[in-house]
């Protein structure tokens, strides 16, 4: 089975082939209902069509932005006069049409732009203040007039298309015409009402098994527009009633004043405020891949497109369906996700057995008809036929279709998206929002996770705690005490550098609290500025930002340039200590005077810098460079800012205290076979002092620089990259390669954080991407499976326990249902070969049906994860999924309870003393009763498959306990109520004693079965590799 399912059935977690894909399809045979079997199967042929029609209307705006010189774009530009005023507009107060508003920045012509007053003009057009921003009050008329920041989706379908989805399987169908003709016959045959039971009962299981069907698939179906909705959701920083605050997108509105920095996506059309060094990718939307730089002469910002470097504000122009990225994104969500490979799997799990079922189908309807043709033929009756003959026959055919429904379980790969659904809706209440859905499988196989120190295992809440300046250390604690050791000057250059060179913004909310917006680290470093100077405008407003360089991960350093009063220029430079250091070759003493820096002073700031950094502190350190008659020696031009001949102002030292919980969050890792390597821009010093105390760096283990582990040859990675437990100063390339080399040459399953847009790659290269929530730019995001909402290490160790126990749950749901299908095919098939009658009728065996399906799978598949789950090792990569443990588990099962209702079939009547008319009746419900039980009771040995203790937490699942409750309770009701429709009897109170104590039997029976040791393998019983044994290997 498991070569057949490698061979055919298997696909790649993430970017799967479309030969794959194509090939699983074409392998799957025998599906009873397509409609409701592949609903989260992605669509290849719309997925085509869609990518098609994205396609089209990429080349339409590429040509629209390209190629918009040609002489028609002119004609229409000169000779577009403003359009009349509709009413709606004018009653609101505004002075522009919705739809020219949209064709300015769609069109990106000047002339229009122009027109209309350029950006004075049409802020006073859509009545905005572009210092202000808009006033809340308005934002309710703006939506109404300009529409709301929202794309046209597919509406949720409702309940009832969920039922026609049910309703359309092959077999229920043919179910259903046998019941309508055996209504018929019945009623024609033993009249009215007598003679329609039969059917009737068929048609009323039929009805129940569609509703439960349909109201399961309806309830994940919302879940999964909620997620969905979730992760479309991005916070945007604007400006409102004259404040900077935190909007969704969905509440931005025309008008509205978006800050933008690098990695943001662009959250609607619009036009350029003001900025610096802003250029877009705008390859989302066009498929052009070169950046395009944003200024006054070029100020059109179009929505879904990527912000590559520097920062700027934009005037929101138009929302939603009024964008070209609206039109894109109705594309986009064609053709569905790819599918999972547990999914696919199930899928051909489900292939196999529905072939052994249809075999068996075909041999009980041929041996049950047979006998009764031979019964005819002995009795000399085969030339007369009656109608009671033909309801009999029409009976056998129902009961062969009804093994049918049992044989093929259509359940499995539904069974992956209820387990999925389930766990995707308990990630997001734990903070982790899952974009994809094969990520939940995955990080149950993670070997190895390579996290960010700062903000994911750090409290990201930073603190200037240590201060070099002037030759002197000092400790930030009395600012009175701080601020008398610092002459005016220095102090004077400090601040300027503190609150000029920095992408924060110091901003007052609506009580006139002092707030600051931006980074842990930017804000660390206000917030110390803050100290000294309280009203930062006065000083600054003397001063003009000319240019800026924003911080990047490989630069490691952000830059400005300033004009100060005297008109010359002033460079302001920080970032990594080490490298700022190195840019520097003058030292302010402590009269601010600027002398040339000895290389016993260039030491001592180094041991400075070192002494911090083993102090666990993050040190940034600050310089500047006055330039002479407003230029720069380095080069010809006047605005490039220079990278060297920098005066070092000082050293911070910033505290970024380790998160509660890291540390056991680090060890349950350890416990559980997964590395944790931390991999972070910081300083050496500061990434080990971090990672000993969160237990990540032991004494073994291998501390490496990014420049050293870039220069290592392939060979020399081989021997080291399994020791390495730290990478500092490393860039997002390094990040990337460690990554490559884990998966391709280590064979590892690698889980990798990242916030940063420069991250993108190593997150996409990754096994399982971890974006932080807070930290994260959209760009990370969307190359993520998974969305870290609280930025926490923590947070990444449930996302693994709930994939070890997503593949689990599958595990256990499988057992049990072919345990069902062995026992229910067996005891038919046998029983029709030996006494002529199945004693199990369509009406049973589809409640049945709905046990081991619907119920089973509610009961199994959502089990919550608990903590034996992290004390073993990862899912292997290549392991058989249905293991020899549980065919053990299976095949016993299987024997027992074939010998149970072997027993009661062919010596019922005098093992319980049953005498009397009905006494077949209450031994054919006998053996109903003792089915469902042991069913009932595998149910709960299922829960695990090796410890004997199978009650463990049973009851803190709410689920399982109400799958169970609702089961026997309706199991009552048919055997005591609806013996009409289910062929059954009321039973005796000692009757039902026997059947509950045949299938509580089962409990001892697969304790039993558990001592029977199994071949041992390298591979744990459901797929996990062994952990090292003997203190060797500890």
């Amino acid at each position: 089975m498991e070569s057949y399912l490698k061979e055919n059935f298997e696909v790649e977690p993430k970017n799967p082939t479309e030969e794959a894909l194509k090939k699983w399809r074409s392998a799957v045979w025998l599906v009873k209902n397509p409609r409701r079997r592949f609903r989260m199967v992605a669509d290849l042929a719309k997925r085509a069509a869609a990518e098609k029609k994205r396609r089209k209307i990429q080349e339409k705006i590429r040509i629209a932005l390209y190629v918009q010189k040609a002489a028609l774009q002119f004609i229409d530009a000169a000779n577009r006069t403003e359009r009349k005023l509709s009413e709606e507009v004018v009653q609101a107060g505004y002075d522009i049409e919705p739809e020219d508003l949209a064709y300015i920045v769609r069109s990106h012509n000047n002339k229009t732009y122009d027109f209309h007053g350029g950006l004075q003009g049409l802020a006073r057009k859509i009545k905005v203040s572009l210092r202000d921003g808009v006033l809340s009050g308005d934002i309710s008329k703006r939506q109404q007039i300009f529409g709301y920041n929202q794309f046209v989706e597919k509406p949720q379908r409702p309940l009832w298309m969920f039922i026609w989805d049910a309703l359309q399987d092959m077999t229920l169908i043919i179910l259903m015409l046998c019941a309508v003709i055996s209504v018929g016959v019945g009623i024609a045959t033993e009249g009215w009402p007598k003679g329609m039971y039969d059917g009737l009962g068929i048609i009323l299981c039929i009805l129940l098994v569609v509703v439960v069907t349909a109201v399961s698939d309806y309830k994940q179906s919302l879940q999964f527009k909620d997620l969905d909705k979730e992760k479309k959701n991005i916070i945007i920083q604007v400006t409102r009633d004259g404040t900077r605050k935190k909007v969704s997108i969905y509440d931005l509105v025309v008008g509205d004043i978006v800050h933008l920095s690098i990695g943001d996506q662009v959250p609607a059309d619009g036009i350029f405020i003001d900025g610096y060094s802003l250029t877009i990718d705008e390859s989302s939307l066009s498929g052009e891949s070169e950046p395009v730089n944003i200024d006054k002469k070029r100020p059109f910002l179009l929505s879904g497109t990527k912000v590559q470097d520097g920062s700027g504000k934009m005037l929101v122009t138009s929302v939603g369906m009024k964008t070209e990225w609206g039109r894109l994104m109705v594309t986009l969500s064609e053709g569905g996700d790819d599918e999972t490979p547990l999914q696919v799997k199930l899928n051909g799990v489900a292939t196999i057995i529905g072939k052994i079922g249809l075999a068996f189908a075909v041999l009980t309807f041929l041996v049950l008809t047979t006998r009764f043709i031979l019964m005819k033929f002995i009795r000399n009756e085969l030339g007369k036929w009656y109608m009671n003959d033909g309801l009999e026959v029409l009976n056998y055919f129902a009961i062969a279709v009804t093994i049918l429904v049992v044989a093929v379980p259509e359940g499995l790969p539904l069974a992956v998206t209820l387990s999925l659904a389930f766990a995707m809706k308990k990630l997001m209440n734990d903070r982790a929002l899952v974009r994809h859905l094969s990520a939940c499988e995955t990080m149950g196989s993670a070997t190895c996770i390579c996290t960010d120190k700062t903000g994911t295992l750090t409290t990201n809440h930073m603190v200037v705690t240590r201060l070099w300046v002037a030759g002197e250390t000092k400790d930030v604690k009395s600012k009175e005490k701080l601020k008398s050791s610092i002459s005016e000057k220095v102090l004077t250059i400090l601040l300027q550098s503190v609150f000029l060179n920095t992408n924060s913004e110091i901003v007052k909310d609506e009580t006139g609290k002092t707030n600051i917006i931006g980074s842990p680290t930017e804000t660390a470093l206000l917030e110390f500025g803050l100290l000294f100077q309280s009203n930062y405008n006065q000083e600054m407003k003397n001063m003009k930002i000319v240019k800026v360089e924003p911080f990047n991960s490989v630069k490691k350093k952000m830059s400005v340039l300033v004009a100060v009063s005297n008109g010359k220029l002033r460079a302001f430079c920080k970032g990594a200590s080490e490298i700022i250091l190195n840019m520097c070759d003058k030292i302010m003493n402590e009269d601010g005077e600027i002398v040339q820096m000895s290389e016993k002073q260039r030491k001592s700031i180094t041991d400075v810098i070192n002494g911090f950094a083993c102090e666990a502190l993050r040190t940034i350190c600050l310089a500047f460079r006055d330039l002479e008659n407003g230029s720069t020696s380095d080069n010809n031009n006047n605005n490039d800012i220079p990278e060297s001949n920098y005066t070092i102002i000082a050293v911070v030292g910033i505290k970024d205290p380790v998160r509660p919980g890291v540390k056991e969050a680090v060890k349950t890792c350890l416990d559980a076979g997964i590395m944790v390597r931390m991999v972070t821009g910081d300083n050496i010093n500061t990434a080990k002092a971090i990672a000993k105390e969160c237990g990540i760096l032991t004494a073994d283990g291998l501390a490496i620089e990014g420049p050293v582990f870039r220069d290592k040859t392939d060979e020399q990675l081989k021997d080291i990259v399994p020791r390495i437990q730290v990478m500092a100063r490393s860039l997002p390339l390094d990040k990337h390669k460690l990554v490559t080399f884990l998966r391709n040459e280590l064979k590892e399953v690698v889980a990798v954080t990242g916030d940063g847009t420069n991250d993108a790659p190593a997150l996409h290269e990754a096994d399982i991407g971890l974006a932080m929530g807070i930290a994260g730019t959209e760009v990370a995001k969307e190359n993520a499976d998974v969305v870290i909402m609280d930025d926490n290490f923590k947070t990444i160790v449930v996302v693994a326990r709930w994939g070890r126990s997503v593949y689990i749950n599958i595990q256990k749901f499988v057992q049990f249902q072919l345990t069902v299908n062995v026992v229910a095919l067996m005891t038919n098939f046998v029983s029709a070969c030996t006494s002529g009658s199945a004693p199990l009728t369509a009406v049973q065996l589809l409640w049945v049906n709905m046990i081991m399906d619907t119920l089973g799978a509610l009961a199994l598949a959502t089990e919550p994860p608990h903590d034996g789950l992290m004390k073993r090792p990862p899912i292997g990569r290549d392991v058989n999924f249905i293991t020899k443990i549980m065919w053990r588990n299976i095949i016993g099962q299987s024997i027992y309870q074939l010998i149970v209702l072997g027993v009661l079939q062919f010596n019922g009547k005098s093992l319980l003393n049953l005498n009397g008319p009905d006494s077949t009746a209450v031994l054919n419900t006998m053996i109903f009763n003792t089915f469902v039980f042991c069913q009932v009771f595998n149910e709960i040995n299922s829960r695990d498959m090796e410890k004997i203790n199978v009650v463990n937490g049973m009851f803190d699942s709410w689920v399982f306990m109400l799958v169970m409750v609702c089961t026997v309770t309706f199991q009552i009701i048919i055997v005591e109520l609806l013996g009409t429709f289910a062929s059954t009897v009321p039973l005796s109170g000692s009757l039902w004693l026997f059947s509950v104590l045949m299938g509580a039997v089962s409990l001892p029976f697969g304790a039993f079965l558990k001592c029977i040791p199994i071949e041992s393998s390298s591979t744990h019983h459901d797929g996990y590799e062994p952990l090292p044994r003997g203190p060797d290997m500890a």
